[in-house]
């Protein structure tokens, strides 16, 4: 007698269930992570380089930084930490240009130096969206940051989601120090 393909033994049964249950959770999200098209705005049209004469020298307004940690936290003293952004949002506001300007500065004169750039959002909604929208704020972060003269070896976008919260509470002061991406030194 010829066995049918489609007959399982009940223990066959049950792997088979278990493999096509485990194959459709990995299936159960519709959230976008993989978007490079990060938005950085600007506001101001100034550019990332400097001033060019007839000459075609370059008159760079950088001001020196002391290197005398070789990449550790040391070298980003005097660097701003925090960028904010508005809810429901991942663009980079104007507000955070002298924090990306100067960690980017570090950067760029210390190869070696990395930074993680570590997402975060506020309290409210699901944790699936705010994981998504803590990782598109840390990617729109490095791309400021590249832009700016990092490069991409030198940076880490992670998303902590709500779980990190900076500050406490269910009101719009709390909100607003939660909406953020920190850099932190590697």
């Amino acid at each position: 007698m010829r066995s049918n393909p489609l007959h399982f033994r009940p223990t066959q049964r049950l792997l088979w269930a278990a493999l096509c249950a485990a194959a459709l959770a990995g299936c159960g999200s519709n959230v976008k992570l993989d978007d490079k098209n990060v938005p950085v705005e600007s506001r101001t049209g100034a550019g990332t380089g400097g001033d060019t004469s007839s000459t075609g020298t370059s008159q760079s307004q950088v001001t020196p930084v002391d290197l005398t940690n070789n990449g550790g936290a040391g070298v980003f003293a005097g660097t701003g930490k925090v960028v904010y952004f508005d809810f429901d949002s991942y663009t980079v506001r104007d507000d955070a240009r002298p924090v990306i300007d100067a960690n980017a500065k570090v950067l760029a004169a210390n190869k070696t130096a990395k930074l993680a750039v570590e997402g975060h959002t506020d309290e409210r909604g699901g944790r699936e969206y705010n994981l998504s929208l803590g990782q598109k704020r840390a990617e729109a972060v490095v791309r400021a940051l590249t832009l700016a003269g990092a490069t991409d070896g030198q940076l880490e976008a992670t998303s902590f989601g709500k779980e990190r919260p900076a500050m406490a509470g269910s009101d719009e002061a709390a909100y607003a120090k939660n909406r953020r991406v920190e850099l932190v030194a590697r």
